[in-house]
């Protein structure tokens, strides 16, 4: 129900938004503009279920997928819109099915296709985007990297994403690393004896990372099972300015292991996706991810308060 009302209010502040003035060139472009119709104009029209599946199934039925270069005439915003409802409607254990069948029909014409590769990626890849989602991607990249539309060249960077979001997923057995503490000593996460791995990646003077690490200090929940000793957070700085790591050290919370990643090893063999930072995951006992890449403490203590186990 919170997600359809999340979506039902995204659709009104669309429908409500007052539109500015445009000048005769905009209002020409306008005339020229396609629309992207969604199969129910408004979704509190879905009463049941036959209605909620026929939404899915035939969402994109209005879009002309064989239009080509023609494609730019959309309004590229409205189909970010379309895009962002539709992987919020379609139903998880049908998911990878419906996106590869989307890029199949995109792969009508190379224009289509990178407009399609560039909204997913966009929206379910980009760190900043709220409804990041590796597991959806995953399929889209699969189809991209394999598609007679790209050529060897245009698949590296498709192949290279791919492999990043391939790791560590959430149910799968986190990669192993090692790292150095402030004495110099190494230790490796396997090692690390405890219920949980709360494992932090961050930077000094990072705001988003203080963020992070105050909500996780904040917690009474974290807190009572580090009393327990039945968890363990793992502070790691994966870049190479060490002298400003040591610097920050002493601002860093009491208990926490410490470690940096010396010889970059996490970014050159690519073990866990860098690209923004602060970066959490908490894992199990077996080291299985619980919580990818993500920022949100709320959503750790909701797993440990679910007693997951891998």
């Amino acid at each position: 129900m919170k997600q359809l009302l999340y979506i039902t209010l995204m659709l009104l502040s669309v429908a409500c938004g007052s539109q500015p003035a445009t000048t005769p060139n905009e209002e020409e472009a306008d005339n020229n503009a396609l629309t992207f119709k969604l199969p129910y104009a408004n979704v509190e029209q879905i009463r049941s279920e036959e209605e909620y599946q026929h939404y899915v199934t035939h969402f994109w039925d209005d879009f002309r997928f064989d239009i080509g270069d023609d494609v730019e005439l959309y309004d590229e915003e409205q189909l970010y819109s379309a895009f962002a409802q539709y992987v919020m409607f379609i139903p998880h254990n049908k998911a990878d099915s419906l996106l590869r069948s989307l890029i199949h029909r995109a792969e009508s014409s190379r224009p289509v296709l990178d407009l399609f590769a560039n909204i997913s990626h966009d929206i379910l890849y980009d760190p900043n985007s709220p409804m990041r989602n590796d597991e959806y991607y995953i399929p889209i990249l699969e189809e991209l990297v394999k598609s007679p539309l790209l050529d060897e060249y245009d698949r590296k960077i498709p192949e290279h994403t791919l492999h990043i979001a391939k790791q560590n997923r959430v149910g799968s057995v986190a990669n192993n690393f090692a790292y150095t503490l402030a004495d110099g000593t190494k230790h490796s996460l396997r090692a690390l004896d405890a219920d949980y791995v709360i494992l932090l990646f961050n930077n000094p003077g990072c705001e988003m990372c203080k963020e992070v690490i105050t909500a996780i200090e904040s917690s009474a929940r974290l807190k009572e099972l580090g009393k327990q000793h039945r968890i363990v957070t793992l502070a790691i700085y994966p870049d190479e300015d060490i002298k400003a790591w040591r610097e920050y050290l002493p601002s860093m919370p009491k208990g926490w292991m410490c470690g940096y990643d010396e010889g970059m090893t996490l970014t050159h063999e690519r073990l866990y996706d860098l690209k923004a930072i602060p970066s959490l995951y908490l894992l199990d006992r077996a080291k299985h991810v619980l919580v990818k890449d993500g920022v949100s403490v709320e959503h750790v203590e909701d797993i440990i308060s679910r007693g997951i186990q891998l």
